[in-house]
């Protein structure tokens, strides 16, 4: 299960060598489903951008937040229901894939959802305010706060979020990661038996992945870094660490530890005096890998994330 942004693209451009690596892990006999918390376009949108990039993909292969909120709507208010959209194109469809009827009457709604629309108007937003405070119940698609565009870390539907959440008192139901909705809704629409969640997000995806009780891999290309992986609590820890997609193709050692040392594929990292030191050489990964290892096991004895110093930073944003 691939998270989209930051993982196979960022923007209108491709992750460098996702495409080659998707390809090789179909033709091992491994499905791939796509997944994202972006709600703003519909399936098939997102399955011709995919094949733009390279990366062969049907309405099928793509699962959206959207479509998770479609469905914990139809399952409790039934079809034909209808719904207050404050959102985009991709909620729009979803609600209508599902049997439902989106609506921007509030006095017709019998239920509200927010998902992101780069176009939506503040007045939309005010009303399913409003309502939401007024008593009516609410899903969001999603809650991440930020989201990678082209031209950097953007806010994302989160804001919205939580201004709705604060002006109204209410939380909302959220069908995205890392809430369950959206991955179980994956694994019903495309099977599977050993899921794996790829993503570069350590509190949607990873924690997400936890959250449904399957595997993860932490990728490098979007989102998460050196500081949140080193600060990262058990339940944003992945399962596996990798650069980028190519870490779906090969074996990941684990790291062994002697005493306070982390030793992984020729590096030995350790805690001294709450800082990082490094020693040793290897690959990219296996680099990760060590300072991961030492930096938990450092927090988990400490309660405080280890300091990394700067000429190990430059290391980290290496090829």
């Amino acid at each position: 299960m691939l998270d989209l942004d930051g993982v196979v693209y960022i923007g209108e451009q491709a992750v460098p060598g996702a495409a080659h690596a998707i390809a090789d892990v179909r033709s091992r006999g491994t499905s791939v489903a796509f997944v994202t918390n972006n709600a703003a376009r519909p399936p098939g949108v997102v399955a011709r951008h995919l094949s733009d990039l390279g990366v062969a993909a049907t309405a099928e292969d793509v699962v959206t937040s959207a479509q998770a909120a479609a469905r914990l709507l139809r399952e409790r208010w039934g079809a034909g229901a209808r719904i207050f959209l404050c959102g985009g194109e991709g909620v729009d469809a979803a609600l209508r894939e599902a049997g439902l009827v989106p609506t921007e009457s509030s006095s017709e709604a019998v239920a509200v959802v927010t998902g992101y629309g780069p176009d939506l108007p503040w007045r939309r937003i005010l009303e399913a305010s409003i309502l939401v405070r007024g008593g009516m119940p609410w899903v969001a698609t999603n809650a991440d706060l930020t989201i990678p565009t082209s031209a950097g870390i953007g806010p994302g539907h989160g804001a919205v979020v939580r201004l709705i959440e604060e002006f109204s008192g209410v939380r909302a139901v959220v069908a995205g990661k890392p809430d369950r909705p959206l991955l179980d809704e994956t694994v019903r629409r495309v099977g599977g038996h050993r899921p794996l969640m790829v993503g570069d997000r350590l509190d949607t995806d990873i924690e997400g992945a936890r959250n449904a009780g399957i595997d993860s891999l932490l990728v490098l290309t979007g989102v998460s870094g050196l500081d949140d992986l080193v600060g990262a609590p058990p339940a944003l820890r992945p399962t596996y660490l990798a650069s980028d997609l190519h870490g779906l193709l090969v074996a990941h050692p684990v790291p062994s530890y002697d005493g306070g040392v982390a030793l992984c594929g020729g590096w030995a990292a350790r805690a001294v005096d709450g800082a990082l030191v490094l020693s040793g050489e290897g690959t990219r990964d296996d680099w990760w890998r060590a300072v991961a290892g030492v930096a938990w096991q450092h927090l988990d004895a400490t309660g405080q994330p280890l300091h990394v110093p700067e000429a190990l930073r430059s290391v980290a944003l290496g090829p």
